[in-house]
Order: C-alpha cells, then structure tokens, then sequence
C-alpha cells in the first residue's frame, strides 16, 4: 500500500515522503497512531509540490549562507574591554559579543548561538572564530580583543 507519511518514522522516512509499505503495517501500525495515511494521486500532487518548495528553501538558505560566509571570511573584528593590572579582563568576551560586533561593525546578523566559541575570552590577544552559519557553510573570524587603552598581547 502506498502511504504518505505525517511525520517521521524511524527506518521507515520522513514526514512527507510517498512510501510503499505492507498492507498490514500501513493499517494496522501507521495510519492508527496518525503517522501516515493513504496516498491518494492528489495527496501525492502535494508531497511533491512539499517536497519542491522543501527543496527550493534549503537551497536558498545554503546560497544565503555562502554569500555570508564569503563576507565574514577573513573579517577582522576589534573588540575593545577594560583590562586588569596582570593582564586579564574585568569580565570577558562572549559569544554574544562577538555577535554584536559582526551586526554593528560588517552588517551581518548571527545568532549568538552560531559563534563557536568553546569558553568565554579571557585575556587579551588575536582569535579565530568559527562562525557556523550553516551545518555545511562555516566562516573564520579573526577578533581582535583589545584593552580599552589599544594594548593588546598576542596570543
């Protein structure tokens, strides 16, 4: 029986896909518990035209992503923050900092959460921070962390 899924079921698909499937599993397991129901020709129109616009979406956002990565690579980002007598920061530099800086100083919008920064920075130096911007498109971002006064150690 030919089945359309509703949502997305293990070693079976996923949600939207057009699936063969025996008569008993389909009637018994899928369609009862709300997972699947039968493919109609029309019911398949849809999933395709799903599918399609599916498709259409996450090539659009792997093009925006590769636009983006191909700004920020290479990008250099100062960041400026009060240091202490031996050297450290009164506080630190976030994930959350880097992404302000990117909107404010390139222009480009990154959720924090995509700035792959393993611990907060603590000293000041020269970083390279992956920002992932999609799970195959990465840039590297060179920031700057300088003391409020422009001193800066390498790191």
């Amino acid at each position: 029986m030919k089945i359309l899924l509703l949502r997305d079921v293990p070693k079976l698909g996923r949600q939207g896909d057009v699936k063969e499937v025996a008569d008993g599993y389909a009637r018994n397991y899928l369609i009862p518990r709300g997972l699947a129901q039968p493919a109609t020709g029309a019911l398949q129109r849809v999933a395709r035209g799903r599918a399609q616009a599916t498709t259409a979406r996450a090539d659009r956002e792997i093009r925006e992503a590769r636009e983006t990565a191909a700004r920020l690579d290479g990008f250099s980002l100062t960041i400026r923050a009060r240091v202490g007598e031996k050297g450290r920061l009164f506080g630190s530099v976030t994930n959350q900092d880097v992404a302000r800086g990117l909107a404010e100083i390139a222009g480009v919008r990154v959720d924090r959460r995509r700035v792959a920064l393993d611990e907060a920075i603590k000293t000041p130096g020269v970083y390279r921070i992956p920002v992932r911007l999609h799970p195959d498109v990465q840039a590297v971002v060179e920031v700057r962390v300088e003391g409020e006064d422009g001193r800066g150690e390498e790191v």
